[in-house]
């Protein structure tokens, strides 16, 4: 296996260069150029194993030059002591056929750290192969989630410096906290006037500046990335698909005609890593993309027109307040046949005119995969409260749209079997918004309401939350997003 550029299908890479540079020269994202399928018998196997060991046997198809003790000491080491019960991916089947794959066990509550608890120490054995010593500098665009999670993972990593970008608006108070109070020698952390599209815009153009590239060279540095352009980042998340489907397996569900999965998704990696598991013999039927009220994700799906020319939202769902979808465009080069050309002009179409349409081909392709709806947040708030309400299951407000939209694709096509859905944050990470939803109390601080919140509902409060009640904050850095180059020199003191 090598990993070739959706723009430039001739440049290829091996995995340790893929992790390590975490996007191509041209800005193309490092794809597999073959995947692996599984059989019934990998299956068989799979389902004998802890996640642990289920994480091995899927991620050594992808990491073509890393030797079986490498492998080993990357995925227990982030693995093993990490998560609550040693249960990375635990399933809670709500009503009939409503598995919620609840990602958020780890040290920050949420799906990101399934990934970011490992790419560290896949990044820094990757390093060792190819970057002959030189410092690893991490830039990090967030809209809440991977900020904190990279920050965790990457604390205190030799050989590394994190910087995370967030929107100054645009995050969740304790999301901002979590991030703001990080501890480290090598973090840093500051905010942006603008949206997350405006974080991961100048972090791309950071990243792909020949001048900004050569100074780093000069210093004996080079940039990498723990956003899912990364593909360190979105391998280890096609683990827990292939997992989940292990534990019906165990249960005796009944998967002939497969299942669905939902996911709520904003920068289109989560869904993209289903996507992937269902390519390596997952029998998925249907892939099902919820979005909020930033909805550029449904329009596609339903017209095969992608627009970011549109009113931004900032919602209760932050981490999915995206109009720009970096994901995306592996799904484009997968849809295309492995078009790279097709795919660098798209690529350049939206960033020159925020727009691009595919072809009929594509989008009837699209079509049959997937199925895309959205809810605004009166509808968040409402299925939180129904949720809890007939099945005292607390959700937060991302896994609240992926329910929201998983009942309209009932609605619309009568399909009810299996569905996995991805339950992506613990709801004490936007505890205000889901207390609102089942208790008509309010507290005077975020503390005071994740505890009215434990006492409405009885659900307790994660001791990672809990924690950042008497955290120090470090960083309260804002910048406009025109200065996020003088902020990273400054960090990096060059």
């Amino acid at each position: 296996m090598n990993y070739i550029s959706t723009r430039d299908k001739s440049i290829k890479v091996t995995a340790a260069k893929a992790i390590s540079q975490g996007i191509s020269v041209e800005g193309g994202l490092f794809v597999p150029d073959t995947f692996s399928v599984f059989d019934d018998n990998d299956f068989a196997q799979l389902t004998k194993l802890d996640y642990v060991g289920r994480a091995k046997y899927v991620l050594k198809n992808f990491l073509n030059d890393f030797s079986e003790e490498e492998i080993d000491y990357c995925v227990n080491g982030a693995y093993k002591g990490s998560f609550d019960n040693d249960q990375p991916a635990p399933i809670s089947l709500v009503g009939k056929n409503a598995n919620l794959l609840e990602l958020w066990h780890g040290p920050t509550c949420a799906f990101k750290d399934l990934a970011l608890q490992l790419l560290p120490y896949l990044l820094t054995t990757s390093a060792k192969k190819v970057s002959d010593g030189k410092k690893i500098v991490i830039l990090v665009a967030t809209s809440g989630d991977t900020g904190k999670a990279a920050l965790e993972g990457f604390c205190d990593v030799p050989n590394t410096e994190i910087l995370v970008f967030y929107p100054s608006e645009g995050v969740s108070p304790m999301q901002k906290l979590q991030m703001d109070s990080q501890k480290g020698e090598n973090v840093h952390v500051c905010a942006i006037k603008g949206n997350f599209d405006d974080a991961q815009t100048g972090v791309k153009n950071i990243f792909t500046n020949d001048q900004v590239k050569a100074k780093l060279l000069e210093n004996n540095m080079q940039f990498s990335s723990a956003n899912s352009i990364n593909w360190g980042r979105l391998a280890p998340q096609i683990v827990y698909y292939i997992s989940a489907y292990c534990d019906m397996l165990s249960r005796g569900e009944d998967l002939k005609d497969g299942f669905n999965i939902v996911v709520p998704t904003g920068n289109f990696g989560n869904i993209l890593a289903a996507y992937y598991a269902k390519k390596m013999g997952v029998p998925v039927n249907k892939l099902i993309c919820a979005s909020n009220a930033n909805n550029v994700l449904t329009d596609f799906i339903n017209t095969g027109k992608y627009d970011r020319n549109r009113s931004f939202f900032t919602t209760i769902s932050p981490s999915m307040d995206i109009l720009i979808s970096s994901n995306l465009e592996r799904m484009l080069f997968e849809l295309s046949g492995n078009d790279d050309k097709a795919v660098a002009a798209m690529q350049k179409e939206l960033a020159e005119n925020g727009t691009f349409t595919v072809s009929q081909e594509i989008n009837e392709k699209m079509s049959q995969l997937f199925f895309g709806g959205c809810c605004d947040d009166k509808a968040t708030i409402e299925t939180i409260k129904e949720l809890f309400q007939k099945y005292g299951y607390l959700c937060d407000t991302h896994t609240a749209v992926a329910m929201n939209v998983y009942k309209q694709y009932v609605k619309t096509t009568g399909d009810d079997r299996a569905t996995v859905i991805a339950s992506t944050a613990s709801p004490y990470k936007f505890a205000n918004s889901v207390l609102s939803a089942v208790s008509d109390k309010k507290a005077d601080s975020e503390f005071q309401t994740a505890r009215l919140l434990m006492s409405e509902t009885g659900v307790q409060i994660p001791e990672p939350i809990k924690a950042l009640e008497n955290a120090k904050v470090r960083f309260n850095n804002i910048c406009e997003k025109t200065d996020m180059l003088s902020v990273v020199y400054k960090a990096l003191g060059i």
